[in-house]
Protein backbone atom coordinates (compact mmCIF):
# COMPACT_ATOMS: atom_id res chain seq x y z
CA UNK A 1 0.00 0.00 0.00
CA UNK A 2 1.82 3.68 -0.86
CA UNK A 3 0.85 6.13 1.28
CA UNK A 4 0.59 9.91 0.04
CA UNK A 5 3.23 12.42 2.01
CA UNK A 6 0.04 14.12 4.34
CA UNK A 7 -0.88 9.70 4.98
CA UNK A 8 2.60 8.95 5.39
CA UNK A 9 3.23 11.79 8.04
CA UNK A 10 -0.02 10.91 10.20
CA UNK A 11 1.56 7.27 9.99
CA UNK A 12 4.61 8.45 11.95
CA UNK A 13 2.66 10.69 14.21
CA UNK A 14 0.43 7.58 15.09
CA UNK A 15 3.29 5.85 15.69
CA UNK A 16 4.90 8.82 17.87
CA UNK A 17 2.17 9.18 20.15
CA UNK A 18 1.50 5.21 20.54
CA UNK A 19 5.12 5.36 21.75
CA UNK A 20 4.98 8.95 24.03
CA UNK A 21 1.71 7.56 25.66
CA UNK A 22 3.51 4.01 26.17
CA UNK A 23 0.10 2.30 25.20
CA UNK A 24 0.09 -1.82 26.10
CA UNK A 25 -0.29 -4.12 23.43
CA UNK A 26 -4.29 -4.56 22.84
CA UNK A 27 -5.07 -0.81 23.50
CA UNK A 28 -7.68 0.01 20.91
CA UNK A 29 -6.89 2.92 18.28
CA UNK A 30 -9.88 4.89 17.24
CA UNK A 31 -9.80 7.33 14.38
CA UNK A 32 -11.71 10.02 16.33
CA UNK A 33 -9.82 9.87 19.08
CA UNK A 34 -6.17 10.40 17.09
CA UNK A 35 -8.34 12.79 15.00
CA UNK A 36 -8.69 14.85 18.22
CA UNK A 37 -5.22 13.99 19.65
CA UNK A 38 -2.97 14.84 16.35
CA UNK A 39 -5.32 17.17 14.86
CA UNK A 40 -5.65 15.87 12.14
CA UNK A 41 -8.77 14.64 9.78
CA UNK A 42 -10.33 11.10 9.68
CA UNK A 43 -9.21 10.96 6.35
CA UNK A 44 -5.67 10.38 6.50
CA UNK A 45 -6.32 8.48 9.73
CA UNK A 46 -7.86 5.93 8.00
CA UNK A 47 -5.38 5.02 5.42
CA UNK A 48 -2.53 5.48 8.08
CA UNK A 49 -4.16 2.85 10.20
CA UNK A 50 -4.68 0.35 7.20
CA UNK A 51 -1.01 0.39 5.99
CA UNK A 52 0.20 0.28 10.05
CA UNK A 53 -2.10 -2.99 10.05
CA UNK A 54 -0.20 -4.35 7.32
CA UNK A 55 2.95 -3.45 8.56
CA UNK A 56 2.18 -5.50 11.77
CA UNK A 57 1.72 -3.26 14.10
CA UNK A 58 -1.89 -2.84 14.28
CA UNK A 59 -4.77 -5.79 14.13
CA UNK A 60 -8.24 -4.82 12.53
CA UNK A 61 -11.24 -6.41 13.96
CA UNK A 62 -14.16 -6.11 11.28
CA UNK A 63 -16.53 -4.45 13.21
CA UNK A 64 -14.45 -2.61 16.23
CA UNK A 65 -11.60 -0.94 14.46
CA UNK A 66 -7.98 -1.29 15.41
CA UNK A 67 -5.70 -2.55 18.03
CA UNK A 68 -2.42 -2.65 19.01
CA UNK A 69 -0.22 -5.52 18.01
CA UNK A 70 2.56 -4.51 19.76
CA UNK A 71 3.41 -2.78 22.63
CA UNK A 72 4.88 0.82 22.41
CA UNK A 73 8.71 -0.39 23.97
CA UNK A 74 8.46 -2.94 20.49
CA UNK A 75 7.79 0.18 17.96
CA UNK A 76 11.48 1.13 17.74
CA UNK A 77 12.27 -0.75 14.29
CA UNK A 78 9.16 1.11 12.68
CA UNK A 79 9.35 4.07 14.01
CA UNK A 80 13.05 4.14 12.37
CA UNK A 81 11.74 2.99 9.06
CA UNK A 82 8.77 5.50 8.46
CA UNK A 83 11.29 8.16 9.92
CA UNK A 84 14.13 7.57 7.46
CA UNK A 85 12.64 5.91 4.17
CA UNK A 86 8.24 7.68 4.53
CA UNK A 87 9.03 11.94 4.35
CA UNK A 88 8.07 13.66 1.68
CA UNK A 89 11.12 13.81 -0.44
CA UNK A 90 10.21 17.22 -2.08
CA UNK A 91 9.77 18.64 1.85
CA UNK A 92 13.20 17.32 2.11
CA UNK A 93 14.66 18.74 -0.61
CA UNK A 94 13.43 22.06 0.12
CA UNK A 95 14.24 22.34 3.26
CA UNK A 96 17.62 21.32 2.10
CA UNK A 97 17.93 23.64 -0.28
CA UNK A 98 16.45 26.71 1.90
CA UNK A 99 18.87 25.63 5.08
CA UNK A 100 21.85 25.73 2.32
CA UNK A 101 20.50 28.98 1.40
CA UNK A 102 19.90 28.25 -2.06
CA UNK A 103 16.53 29.32 -2.28
CA UNK A 104 15.54 32.95 -2.88
CA UNK A 105 13.58 34.38 0.53
CA UNK A 106 10.56 34.71 -2.61
CA UNK A 107 9.85 32.40 -5.28
CA UNK A 108 6.80 31.50 -7.42
CA UNK A 109 4.99 28.13 -7.24
CA UNK A 110 5.89 27.74 -10.79
CA UNK A 111 9.93 28.07 -10.38
CA UNK A 112 9.21 25.26 -7.86
CA UNK A 113 6.99 23.15 -9.91
CA UNK A 114 9.84 23.12 -12.95
CA UNK A 115 12.89 22.69 -10.26
CA UNK A 116 11.28 19.77 -9.11
CA UNK A 117 9.50 18.44 -12.22
CA UNK A 118 5.94 18.31 -10.17
CA UNK A 119 2.37 19.54 -10.04
CA UNK A 120 0.86 22.19 -8.69
CA UNK A 121 -1.26 20.20 -6.51
CA UNK A 122 1.72 18.38 -5.11
CA UNK A 123 3.53 20.86 -4.56
CA UNK A 124 0.63 23.00 -2.81
CA UNK A 125 0.36 20.15 -0.55
CA UNK A 126 4.58 20.51 0.52
CA UNK A 127 4.00 24.20 0.68
CA UNK A 128 1.05 23.95 2.94
CA UNK A 129 2.79 21.30 5.24
CA UNK A 130 5.57 24.14 5.61
CA UNK A 131 2.87 26.84 5.92
CA UNK A 132 1.71 25.52 9.06
CA UNK A 133 5.22 24.72 10.20
CA UNK A 134 5.99 28.31 10.27
CA UNK A 135 8.65 28.62 7.80
CA UNK A 136 6.73 29.94 4.69
CA UNK A 137 3.93 32.40 3.49
CA UNK A 138 1.78 32.85 0.89
CA UNK A 139 2.44 36.47 -1.06
CA UNK A 140 -0.23 38.09 -3.24
CA UNK A 141 -0.78 35.88 -6.38
CA UNK A 142 0.99 32.44 -6.69
CA UNK A 143 4.20 33.51 -5.68
CA UNK A 144 5.71 32.30 -1.89
CA UNK A 145 7.60 34.46 0.92
CA UNK A 146 10.26 32.16 3.06
CA UNK A 147 9.98 33.69 6.64
CA UNK A 148 13.37 34.01 9.23
CA UNK A 149 14.55 30.50 10.59
CA UNK A 150 16.96 29.58 13.24
CA UNK A 151 19.61 28.83 10.58
CA UNK A 152 22.92 30.09 11.74
CA UNK A 153 24.91 30.29 15.18
CA UNK A 154 23.86 33.57 16.05
CA UNK A 155 20.01 33.05 15.23
CA UNK A 156 20.71 30.16 17.78
CA UNK A 157 22.07 32.10 20.81
CA UNK A 158 19.29 34.59 20.38
CA UNK A 159 16.85 32.61 20.46
CA UNK A 160 17.66 29.92 23.38
CA UNK A 161 18.91 33.94 25.18
CA UNK A 162 15.02 34.97 24.51
CA UNK A 163 13.84 31.73 25.80
CA UNK A 164 15.89 31.58 29.12
CA UNK A 165 14.05 35.19 30.10
CA UNK A 166 10.57 33.76 29.15
CA UNK A 167 9.84 30.61 30.11
CA UNK A 168 11.57 30.91 33.58
CA UNK A 169 9.28 34.35 33.77
CA UNK A 170 5.68 32.15 32.83
CA UNK A 171 7.07 29.54 35.76
CA UNK A 172 6.94 32.95 38.21
CA UNK A 173 3.78 33.89 36.58
CA UNK A 174 0.86 35.36 39.34
CA UNK A 175 -2.00 33.49 36.30
CA UNK A 176 0.41 30.19 37.06
CA UNK A 177 -1.49 27.04 37.62
CA UNK A 178 -0.32 23.58 36.85
CA UNK A 179 -2.26 20.83 35.13
CA UNK A 180 -1.45 17.27 37.45
CA UNK A 181 -2.73 15.29 35.06
CA UNK A 182 -0.82 16.87 32.30
CA UNK A 183 2.38 17.28 34.55
CA UNK A 184 2.28 13.39 36.00
CA UNK A 185 1.98 12.74 31.83
CA UNK A 186 5.23 15.06 31.31
CA UNK A 187 6.97 13.22 33.95
CA UNK A 188 6.27 9.80 32.81
CA UNK A 189 7.46 10.36 29.79
CA UNK A 190 10.54 11.87 30.33
CA UNK A 191 11.36 9.10 32.72
CA UNK A 192 10.76 6.75 29.70
CA UNK A 193 13.25 8.44 28.08
CA UNK A 194 15.71 8.44 30.72
CA UNK A 195 15.33 5.09 31.10
CA UNK A 196 16.47 3.92 27.42
CA UNK A 197 13.88 5.05 25.42
CA UNK A 198 16.11 8.00 23.75
CA UNK A 199 18.27 5.16 22.36
CA UNK A 200 15.09 3.86 19.88
CA UNK A 201 13.58 7.51 19.72
CA UNK A 202 13.90 9.25 15.98
CA UNK A 203 15.27 12.43 16.28
CA UNK A 204 11.16 14.01 15.10
CA UNK A 205 10.85 12.24 18.01
CA UNK A 206 13.15 13.15 20.57
CA UNK A 207 12.77 16.83 19.17
CA UNK A 208 8.54 16.57 20.01
CA UNK A 209 8.84 15.46 22.85
CA UNK A 210 11.72 17.96 24.01
CA UNK A 211 8.88 20.77 22.29
CA UNK A 212 5.75 19.05 24.23
CA UNK A 213 7.34 19.65 27.73
CA UNK A 214 8.26 23.34 26.80
CA UNK A 215 5.31 23.78 25.37
CA UNK A 216 2.92 22.26 28.31
CA UNK A 217 4.69 24.41 31.25
CA UNK A 218 4.16 27.63 29.21
CA UNK A 219 0.56 26.69 29.07
CA UNK A 220 0.86 26.46 32.91
CA UNK A 221 1.56 30.09 33.04
CA UNK A 222 -1.90 30.78 32.00
CA UNK A 223 -0.67 33.68 29.21
CA UNK A 224 -1.75 33.06 25.96
CA UNK A 225 1.12 35.14 24.01
CA UNK A 226 4.25 32.83 26.04
CA UNK A 227 2.53 29.72 25.08
CA UNK A 228 2.26 31.05 21.42
CA UNK A 229 5.85 32.63 21.71
CA UNK A 230 7.35 29.44 23.04
CA UNK A 231 5.40 27.41 19.89
CA UNK A 232 6.51 29.64 17.41
CA UNK A 233 10.60 29.14 18.52
CA UNK A 234 9.88 25.17 18.20
CA UNK A 235 8.52 25.93 14.81
CA UNK A 236 11.83 28.04 13.83
CA UNK A 237 14.13 25.66 15.37
CA UNK A 238 12.43 22.40 13.76
CA UNK A 239 14.55 21.70 11.35
CA UNK A 240 17.80 22.31 12.71
CA UNK A 241 17.34 20.51 15.23
CA UNK A 242 15.98 17.45 13.19
CA UNK A 243 19.57 18.15 11.95
CA UNK A 244 21.44 18.33 14.61
CA UNK A 245 20.25 15.19 16.67
CA UNK A 246 21.23 12.99 13.73
CA UNK A 247 24.46 14.49 14.26
CA UNK A 248 24.83 13.91 18.15
CA UNK A 249 24.46 11.60 20.70
CA UNK A 250 20.98 12.26 23.02
CA UNK A 251 21.77 13.91 25.86
CA UNK A 252 20.58 12.25 29.23
CA UNK A 253 21.57 15.44 31.31
CA UNK A 254 18.99 17.10 29.06
CA UNK A 255 16.47 15.35 30.51
CA UNK A 256 17.59 14.89 33.84
CA UNK A 257 16.88 18.60 34.14
CA UNK A 258 13.32 18.40 32.91
CA UNK A 259 12.51 15.52 35.10
CA UNK A 260 14.09 18.10 38.09
CA UNK A 261 11.97 20.83 37.27
CA UNK A 262 9.17 18.78 36.88
CA UNK A 263 9.62 17.41 40.74
CA UNK A 264 9.77 21.11 41.68
CA UNK A 265 6.80 21.90 40.64
CA UNK A 266 4.95 18.77 41.89
CA UNK A 267 6.22 20.18 45.45
CA UNK A 268 5.29 24.01 45.09
CA UNK A 269 8.39 25.48 44.47
CA UNK A 270 8.50 27.40 41.35
CA UNK A 271 10.88 29.58 42.24
CA UNK A 272 13.46 26.65 42.29
CA UNK A 273 11.87 25.30 39.01
CA UNK A 274 12.41 29.05 37.42
CA UNK A 275 16.21 28.81 38.43
CA UNK A 276 16.57 25.08 37.04
CA UNK A 277 15.00 26.35 33.74
CA UNK A 278 16.96 28.90 33.04
CA UNK A 279 20.38 27.22 33.84
CA UNK A 280 18.77 24.46 31.64
CA UNK A 281 18.39 26.65 29.23
CA UNK A 282 21.53 28.26 29.35
CA UNK A 283 23.84 24.96 29.57
CA UNK A 284 21.74 23.66 26.30
CA UNK A 285 22.57 26.74 24.84
CA UNK A 286 26.27 26.66 25.11
CA UNK A 287 26.27 22.78 24.20
CA UNK A 288 24.55 23.25 21.02
CA UNK A 289 26.05 26.01 20.11
CA UNK A 290 28.89 24.51 19.71
CA UNK A 291 27.77 21.66 17.73
CA UNK A 292 28.71 21.87 14.39
CA UNK A 293 25.56 21.72 12.74
CA UNK A 294 24.82 24.77 10.12
CA UNK A 295 27.75 22.86 7.39
CA UNK A 296 25.48 22.49 3.95
CA UNK A 297 22.91 19.72 3.80
CA UNK A 298 22.91 16.40 1.72
CA UNK A 299 19.94 17.34 -1.04
CA UNK A 300 17.99 13.76 -1.35
CA UNK A 301 18.20 12.18 -4.85
CA UNK A 302 15.66 10.24 -4.67
CA UNK A 303 12.18 10.00 -3.91
CA UNK A 304 10.74 7.68 -0.77
CA UNK A 305 7.42 7.29 -1.64
CA UNK A 306 5.00 8.23 -4.10
CA UNK A 307 4.19 11.52 -4.79
CA UNK A 308 0.81 11.65 -7.03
Amino acid sequence: MNLTPLQARVAREIVTYVRQEQLAAGHHLTELGLAKALKTSRTPIKFALQYLAERGMLKQDPNRGFFLEKASDDLGDIAQYLSESMDDPIYQKIAALRLNGELPEQIAETDLMRMFDISRYVLRGVLMRIQQEGWIEQRAGQGWQFLPMIDSIEAYEESYAYRAVIEPAGLLSSTFMADTQALARLKKQQEFILNGGYLSMTPQELFEANAHFHETLASFSGNRFLVQTVRRLDQLRRLVEYRQAKKRSPRREQVLEHLQIIECLERGDRLAAADHMRRHLEQARRHKASADIFEPVEIPQEPAIETA
